[in-house]
């Protein structure tokens, strides 16, 4: 499905971002596996290879210009070209507005949009006729109580925004850009289900399917199809990935 491309996901070294770099490799593609700890993302590239396929580890701050710049020049060294961009890493500001510090919202930005619009710039010559770009967005500005959630559900917003204006304006030359919400076991959700088992019970309840995602079986694997040619006319879009649990309007 994915064979002969070349992928960047970044956060890739657990979670959410693990799953979808070896969902797209079980596909063929040959991954860029990002992340700031060098060990985390090494054992992802191991995983990758024990099943056949090609990864290179890139060990960065995706809050770095720099780092962002040696991860796509990493990724054109190693595979010689790129077709797809994941953007996943995410810092998470949570907690009430008044407890939220400039900090936690400016790591939460940093990590998050605006990251996803300096990758999306510089990997957008390399993405021109056969590109697909997939950004994690978020649930939670549709959560039926903010409570705790603003900071999150506003950052996560501004990636959909430019995840639309991207497609907008690059797909008259061959760049497909779509955002994805998911619900997955990240070891941040687990966490937080750990940390907070009765809101978690009460918040599951709420999906539909009854479950949480799957990184790699759920997310990863719908990630590889719409990076596929299967999807090629699917474009601008917000899919949540969450058992039916939000109503995308």
């Amino acid at each position: 499905m994915l064979s002969g491309k070349v992928a960047i996901v970044t956060g890739a070294g657990q979670g959410v971002g693990q799953g979808i770099a070896l969902a797209l490799a079980n596909h063929g593609a040959k991954v860029a596996v990002q992340g700031r700890t060098l060990s985390k993302v090494e054992n992802t590239c191991r995983l990758i290879e024990e099943r056949g396929g090609s990864a290179v580890a890139v060990g960065g701050d995706v809050k770095s210009s720099s780092d962002l710049e040696n991860c796509l020049e990493q990724t054109l060294q190693t595979f010689g070209g790129l077709q797809i961009l994941v953007n996943n890493a995410q810092e998470v500001p949570l907690g009430p507005l008044n407890q939220v510090s400039d900090e936690m919202i400016q790591g939460g930005w940093d990590s998050g949009p605006l990251a996803t619009f300096r990758m999306m710039k510089l990997c957008y010559p390399h993405l021109k006729g056969d590109g697909c770009i997939v950004n994690l967005a978020s649930t939670a500005a549709r959560r039926w109580d903010a409570a705790n959630y603003g900071a999150y559900a506003a950052v996560k917003e501004a990636i959909r925004a430019l995840t639309r204006a991207a497609a907008s304006e690059w797909g008259g030359e061959g760049i497909r850009a779509n955002a994805i919400l998911p619900h997955a076991k990240s070891p941040g959700l687990e966490a937080w289900i750990e940390a907070n088992p009765e809101e978690s019970a009460a918040f599951i309840a709420t999906i539909p399917m009854r479950r949480i995602g799957e990184c790699e079986q759920d997310i990863g694997e719908f990630i590889a199809f719409l990076c596929s040619d299967a999807a090629s006319y699917v474009s601008g879009q917000s899919i949540a990935v969450d058992g039916a649990q939000a109503y995308m309007p």
